[in-house]
């Protein structure tokens, strides 16, 4: 018997018309974007948990945990248990961005949270891109984070500080400072004090002031005495620095051996650590940050403080959160992402970035009102109003109008 093809019936075609589809769809989907996918309410991180800046990372992961048992205390977010996800890069770019990709796509968390240095966070801005994956800062503050050069940052968000806008917070307080108006600049060799320069530069012409001297070092340098000779010998009185604890206690001790005595007016990253290994040399010099535990606490920090410690009971007190800013502003991103999951009404990538620019929320750094807005430069979430001037005083960090350098010295 031959066989004979029947052309299908209406019902057949149908059906084939369903099948075809839905392969296509399934194809399509396995190239599809990751923004497209449902996330898992995680907060994927990647920090500095080993190695030299191993501390940085912990400061943080004492905020993000506190934070969370908190939320989930209160009923999680959508119905469902806020869960870290945490990965340790050493402070490495590359392991960044490794990290970024277990976070994004094995992971499938809802967003990312990312850790200490600058660099780390500008390795991460296409791996983002490409993956659909919201980023949350909390402490590098380097500007083009944030403001990338394309002007299309679309998934990069931070609750922290950004040298363009404290480059002119900086300025201000050195020349309120400074007796002679020779204001010099030392800074870190790394992208994060590499990138400050144009910032303070700019900030400078903008008050009408000229740097009287730049000086840079690299990091793990331990005598910068070529350096501050240099600036003491063009009659620098007050110097912005860009740097970090131990840096920075090299410095005092080079300052110390000189017999040469500016004011130092740093940005954030100076940290309590400073005051415990640079010791008495650390009285007086003013940092700008966002929050510090130490000194007078409203009644709502006291109490997160509490929780901290009694999570963490290697955290005795004050003193043992060493980057009072970075743990402020990384309590209050945890809960900004809590409240963009509620806006967003699903655990969904895109919706949640969208509602990231309606969130609004009253945090223990300041008040998101709204939280972000739809162009990079508002991609974050602390304006300069909110920017603190703090000093170092009989080995604490505290707001600056709890201590004698309130007033500019004169």
């Amino acid at each position: 018997m031959n066989s004979i093809d029947h052309p299908p019936s209406p019902r057949r075609r149908a059906w084939l018309l369903g099948a075809s589809l839905l392969a296509g769809l399934a194809l399509a989907g396995l190239g599809a974007p990751a923004q497209a996918q449902r996330a898992d309410p995680c907060i994927g991180a990647s920090w500095e948990l080993t190695g030299p800046l191993a501390h940085t990372g912990l400061q943080i992961r004492y905020a993000v945990e506190t934070a969370i048992d908190e939320i989930n205390a209160a009923g999680g977010v959508l119905g469902q248990r806020l869960r870290l996800v945490a990965y340790d890069d050493q402070g490495e770019p590359a392991r960044a961005v490794d990290n970024a990709r277990r976070i994004g796509e094995r992971d499938n968390c809802i967003v990312m949270m990312g850790g200490f240095r600058t660099p780390n966070a500008i390795a991460l801005r296409e791996p983002l891109d490409e993956m659909g994956l919201p980023w949350m800062g909390v402490i590098s503050a380097g500007t083009q984070v944030i403001e990338h050069p394309n002007g299309r940052n679309k998934w990069m968000f931070r609750v922290s500080m950004k040298d363009r806008w404290v480059a002119p917070f900086l300025v201000d307080a050195a020349r309120a400072r400074s007796r002679n108006g020779r204001i010099g600049l030392v800074f870190e060799g790394t992208a994060w004090g590499q990138g400050a320069v144009p910032d303070v530069t700019n900030a400078m012409r903008a008050a009408n002031l000229t740097l009287a001297g730049q000086e840079t070092y690299n990091i793990a340098d331990q005598d910068m005495s070529a350096q501050l000779i240099r600036l003491r010998d063009a009659n620098v009185d007050t110097i912005i620095l860009y740097g970090v604890d131990r840096e920075a206690t090299n410095l005092v001790r080079s300052m110390d051996r000189l017999g040469y005595k500016p004011q130092i007016v740093s940005a954030w990253g100076v940290g309590v650590q400073f005051a415990q290994t640079a010791g008495p040399l650390a009285e007086g010099v003013i940092v700008a940050g966002t929050f510090t535990w130490m000194g007078q606490l409203s009644e709502r920090a006291q109490g997160v403080l509490q929780r901290i410690q009694a999570k963490f009971p290697q955290v005795r007190g004050a003193q043992d959160l060493l980057l009072p800013s970075g743990t402020a502003n990384a309590y209050d991103a945890t809960y900004i992402i809590a409240e963009t999951l509620k806006l967003a009404g699903r655990i969904d990538r895109e919706a949640f970035r969208q509602a990231l620019y309606r969130v609004n929320y009253q945090g223990i750094v300041t008040n998101y009102a709204p939280a972000f807005e739809a162009r990079q430069e508002r991609h974050d979430a602390i304006k300069p109003e909110a920017y603190r001037l703090l000093a170092f005083h009989n080995g604490q960090l505290v707001a600056i109008e709890q201590t004698p350098y309130a007033q500019p010295r004169r």
